[in-house]
């Protein structure tokens, strides 16, 4: 069978479901390490990237134009576009960073509940291809490269257990590391009197204050939690 009929199959075929057991154990195993210093800090190349690609697709479908997505070895981002410095397609750009990997991850625990995992570890990989074309430093070329990669040889020689776990493992991460996220960021407001984040521009766009968006941002990713978890443990 051709390569690119292998994978279509590999889209198309559905992997077996995890139980409500195992995925409740990989949720702990996720909050752990989501959690924990040294964990966030891994994770967080993941959230990056989802968050960096959030602001880029939203861009683009307003009608802005892309000069490129940088990520950094802090775990920071930034995504430059051009148009219109205000308005509701500025304000649309700005906002979308937080909420995505949340609804990212929501989307892909409603692909995990009908058993396409392998379908939303090559969206992952789609994403990393299309963020080769943006990215515009070095080590955010490094970031996307070994993380499609990884994910590619994964999705392709893996095993359906396997597949369907790493999947969950993805989701999981994504949704539980959202919300932390939102609370890191108003940690550093507080800390470091930084007036350059995300709602802190929001704020500047709209006229509302930056905290009221952190509480819309934080809530919108609890709420993507939650949604997602039940999709994710099936209890009943």
């Amino acid at each position: 069978m051709p390569p690119l009929d292998l994978v279509w199959d590999r889209l198309t075929t559905t992997q077996p479901a995890l139980s409500w057991q195992v995925s409740l154990l990989l949720a702990v195993v996720v909050l752990v390490i989501t959690w924990s210093p040294a964990g966030y800090r891994l994770v967080r190349h993941l959230i990056t990237l989802v968050h960096e690609a959030g602001h880029a697709a939203v861009a683009a479908l307003v009608g802005r134009r892309l000069s490129g997505i940088r990520l950094h070895s802090d775990t920071s981002g930034v995504t430059v576009s051009r148009g219109r410095p205000r308005g509701p397609g500025m304000v649309a750009t700005v906002l979308a960073g937080y909420p995505a990997p949340a609804l990212v991850g929501l989307g892909g625990a409603l692909l995990l509940g009908q058993g396409y995992a392998a379908a939303l570890l090559w969206s992952l990989v789609l994403v990393c291809a299309l963020m080769l074309l943006l990215i515009r430093n070095l080590y955010g070329l490094w970031v996307v490269l070994v993380t499609g990669v990884a994910v590619a040889a994964l999705s392709w020689a893996a095993t359906p257990p396997v597949l369907s776990a790493t999947a969950y493992l993805v989701v999981w991460a994504l949704l539980l590391a959202a919300p932390r996220a939102v609370v890191e960021l108003q940690r550093q407001r507080r800390r470091r009197c930084e007036r350059g984040s995300d709602v802190d521009q929001l704020a500047r766009l709209t006229g509302v204050p930056p905290v009221v968006w952190v509480g819309v941002l934080w809530l919108v990713c609890v709420g993507a939690l939650v949604v997602g978890a039940r999709e994710l443990l099936p209890l009943g």
